[in-house]
């Protein structure tokens, strides 16, 4: 059972793996009339589509499990340890391949995530095999098959967490929007901030949209340089675009409840 349930995660992992190479293949492609802001958005899909077959997989993994706890099969315990120990090399090569790569990329660390936590599956299988063939005990199978499964969930549900945030255009977890609000309330001349909006282009890529007022009237030259590089340097935050006004006439969008 484990040995299968193995043999169905790596078939999930080969899937994520080709969902992570094809978004970001779409990614680079140039934007278009009708998509203003290119294909980026499509790690973020990819992300969310590797963390679901991940659960979905596992959950899968435990159902069969549960029947096998309560009707136990014989299991060829050498055979299952020599199987899984050829996995936990493979999927720990291809693993230490990716984590080369940008890692802090949501849809790369997802590619990633399936990679070691199927090596943990072997592993996991390879420890059953060696108790089965010492012991005779079938239980352990289901088991086994049982923990790497809670350990899977455990895992991803960040991930799955974080990916359904940025499908619905929510703040990158690694950025802090009242931090954001502070530094652009202590630019000089700036009297307030509002219409603030940040939201992730892409898993690697974020946005910012909001309105500065400036009652003293235009800013300086290099105003908006110095902004949109304090942006980038402070939080990541690599395409702003600021509206300046001058608050003698009120703004439809400033209250914080209207979008």
């Amino acid at each position: 059972m484990a040995l299968l349930a193995d043999a169905g995660h790596n078939a999930g992992d080969v899937l994520a793996l080709v969902l992570a190479w094809s978004s970001h293949a779409i990614s680079q492609r140039h934007p278009t009339e009708r998509y203003t802001y290119g294909f980026r958005s499509s790690s973020i899909i990819a992300a969310l589509i590797n963390a679901t077959i991940l659960l979905v997989v596992t959950g899968a993994i435990a159902w069969a499990a549960l029947e096998r706890l309560f009707a136990p099969q014989p299991v060829a315990g050498a055979t299952v340890m020599v199987v899984a120990a050829l996995a936990i090399l493979i999927n720990g090569a291809a693993a230490a391949i990716l984590a080369r790569g940008n890692t802090d990329d949501l849809n790369v660390y997802g590619a990633f995530l399936h990679l070691v936590a199927d090596a943990a599956v072997s592993a996991g299988v390879v420890f059953a095999g060696l108790v089965i063939l010492l012991t005779g005990w079938l239980w352990v199978d289901p088991v086994a098959s049982l923990v790497i499964s809670g350990v899977i969930v455990w895992s991803t549900w960040g991930l799955l967490r974080d990916a359904a945030k940025m499908s619905l255009q929510g703040v990158p977890p690694q950025i802090d929007p009242g931090a954001v609000r502070v530094y652009l309330q202590t630019l000089p001349a700036v009297a307030e901030v509002h219409d603030l909006h940040i939201w992730p282009m892409s898993t690697t890529e974020t946005a910012l949209t909001c309105h500065l007022v400036m009652p003293d009237g235009d800013p300086q030259p290099d105003f908006l340089d110095v902004v949109y590089a304090g942006l980038q340097q402070r939080f990541g935050i690599g395409h702003p675009t600021i509206q300046i006004e001058r608050g003698d006439r009120p703004c439809k969008l400033s209250p914080e409840h209207i979008v």
